[in-house]
């Protein structure tokens, strides 16, 4: 059984393997805000090969954590100490771009076209971060300049310039914000083949399992330390917690209850899970499945009768023929029931958003501006309650209660489950004293909270939550899917957020951006299979012309060159193959220090032979 840390110290207490370099110190660290502490007396360590996720409520330190570690702010005690010639990397919650510079001067800067297009890196990011490497989304490709982008834009470019880098240490904060699902999945794969250390602030739970072995939960002015991905991390404290009889049993019960859906419910998140799974199967024994489907659907029922919205041969389009305007559903016909609980995943563009909203209006009996074609007809006992993307204004001067209580003083969450709005309110992180807070002092996340707050004590029997996870913590997610799992209404999510999705809906329709939605029977796994089909597909006809087309310099190489060449690029696919096969080793042995050591060793070598050949073939291309 793993055991997690009992106080900040002990979290760096496990030995630095042998022959593994020790990257970042962190001794005895504190740091306060006013009046709060936010890390007092923490010691810390990071090694090579680390993947280390950090996770905590908003607001009790992660951020400041990292910032200390890289040295972007000292602590008022303590010491933090780098290694001699650390290459660090660090991409923060706000970027430092230059708005007049361009695209190419920001992240491939001086590097000429040959040289960036022949380094396998800086292909693999330019193309799973933009999509291509002439970046398809941007009006003027590389040479688009940064000023007007938009924030996520820019993210992904400072994530971009980043990750092209060789770095020791990355420290990432945030990092799967404004990217979609398919950018997070590449994201999780890049990061776990590179050889990096990595520490990462996220709310992504699906994330943190799949690239984190490690991690540290600050709560409290102390970091606890647990081996392991999230998976790991909810068993073991689960366990802390149980042995430590907390009396906040709900919170117990809430731990227990998200470990028994990772074990029995979820995708498989690893393929041989570290914690021992006697121990968590043991401790979830008499824990229930997260909802009982069929009652649920009698609720809803019960509730909205049989239509909630039936959708016939509609056609969703933005904008005006001739004016820049284009179709995101074409002839759809589609049915929304009572009791159905479905994710809407799909690229940016393809009309997730507008297909919500056209339903939202069209339920407020407002002509909707987004449907051009069809019919939907909505129940007549629908009650739709819609969260934005954007957060509702409310009047800065009222307290946290009276802005829920100006909806209703109790809300019934369907079974029997009727709470006041101060016990609703503190099951969304809003304490007591919190309560009191005007909403003009609330943080973006937490005004996001209230927003989600306000639509729940109205009492709905149909949702849409458009990004509902933005600015959320993990406790806060984890109490809003406890809510959601005895909730009886129509659930309709859109979120970039795989394990909300996962965990709170039943199943995954997708818009492929090809003005059609389609129902995945795998859900996620599949949508991200079409997406890398659909790919493959664009890319045949390039390829093709590409091989059709003469050679640039035919005349001018020689039979000797063309053939050195050939025989090049036949041993680089052959060491492509040698470092996937390495890569796969060294996660099969990942506590096996001795034995990926010596995997590490053998990828080193690979890795300056490959840039040895590379060299030599751009060398042969130029001769002609």
């Amino acid at each position: 059984m793993p055991e997690p840390s009992r106080t900040a110290r002990s979290a760096s207490s496990s030995s630095t393997p042998r022959g593994t370099r020790n990257l970042v110190n962190l001794e005895a660290i504190s740091k306060v805000y006013g009046t709060r502490a936010l890390l007092d007396g923490v010691s810390l360590g990071v090694n090579e090969g680390d993947r280390v996720g950090v996770v905590g409520r908003n607001g009790d330190g992660k951020t400041t954590l990292i910032r200390l570690l890289a040295r972007q702010e000292p602590p008022d005690d303590g010491r933090v100490t780098h290694s001699g010639g650390l290459r660090l990397g660090v991409l923060t919650q706000h970027d430092s771009l230059d708005p007049k510079a361009t695209v190419r001067q920001e992240v491939l800067g001086e590097l000429a076209d040959h040289e960036w297009a022949g380094d396998a890196r800086v292909r693999d990011v330019l193309t799973g971060l933009f999509g291509g490497l002439d970046l398809p989304g941007f009006p003027q490709g590389l040479e688009t300049v940064i000023g007007p982008l938009s924030g996520g834009e820019r993210r992904r470019i400072a994530l971009a310039r980043l990750l092209i880098a060789e770095q020791d240490l990355i420290v990432l904060d945030e990092p799967t914000n404004h990217l979609d699902v398919e950018g997070i999945s590449w994201l999780a794969d890049h990061l776990s083949r590179r050889r990096s250390a990595l520490v990462t602030v996220t709310h992504d739970r699906w994330f943190l399992d799949r690239v984190c072995t490690r991690m540290w939960d600050v709560q409290g002015g102390s970091v606890h330390g647990y081996e392991g991905g999230y998976s790991d991390y909810v068993f073991a404290r689960a366990e802390r917690e149980r042995i430590a009889a907390s009396e906040e049993t709900k919170r117990q019960n809430l731990v227990r209850k998200e470990l028994a859906w990772l074990r029995r419910g979820a995708p498989a998140r690893t393929s041989k899970p570290r914690f021992r799974v006697e121990a968590a199967n043991d401790l979830i024994a008499d824990v229930p499945p997260p909802r009982d489907s069929a009652e649920l659907m009698g609720f809803a029922s019960a509730r909205l009768g049989k239509t909630v919205f039936d959708l016939e041969d509609v056609t969703v389009r933005v904008g005006a023929e001739g004016d820049g305007g284009r179709t995101l559903l074409s002839r759809l016909t589609w049915q929304l029931g009572p009791g159905d609980r479905v994710g809407l995943v799909g690229v940016n563009g393809a009309g997730k958003t507008s297909l919500l909203r056209a339903l939202a209006e069209t339920a407020r009996d407002a002509e909707s501006p987004l449907l051009t074609g069809g019919r939907v007809t909505v129940g007549k006992t629908v009650r739709l309650a819609y969260l934005s993307q954007e957060v509702a204004e409310l009047d800065p001067a009222l307290r946290v209660l009276q802005a829920v209580e100006s909806v209703r003083s109790r809300v019934d969450l369907g079974k029997g489950r009727e709470m006041t709005a101060s016990q609703l309110c503190e099951r969304f992180g809003f304490g007591k004293e919190k309560q009191w807070t005007p909403v003009g002092d609330l943080s973006g996340g937490e005004r996001r909270r209230l927003q989600l707050l306000r639509l729940l004590m109205d009492e709905p029997n149909v949702l849409f939550l458009d990004e509902p996870t933005n600015d959320l913590d993990i406790e806060t997610l984890t109490q809003l899917e406890d809510l959601l799992d005895g909730w009886p209404g129509t659930l309709v999510v859109i979120s970039h957020d795989r394990f909300f999705v996962e965990r709170t809906t039943d199943r995954v329709w997708a818009l492929l951006g090809d003005a059609s939605l389609r129902m995945l029977p795998r859900g996620i796994d599949e949508y991200l299979e079409r997406r890398a089909r659909q790919r493959e597909s664009a890319a045949e006809p390039a390829r093709a012309a590409a091989s059709a087309a003469p050679p640039a310099k035919p005349a001018q190489l020689s039979r000797a060159t063309q053939k050195e060449i050939q025989r090049i690029e036949r041993q680089l696919d052959k060491l492509s193959g040698q470092e996937s096969a390495l890569h796969g080793e060294m996660a099969e042995h990942a506590t096996d220090f001795s034995r990926v050591a010596e995997l590490d060793a053998k990828l080193r070598e690979i890795s300056q032979e490959r840039d040895r050949l590379e060299t030599r073939w751009l060398e042969l291309a130029e001769e002609g």
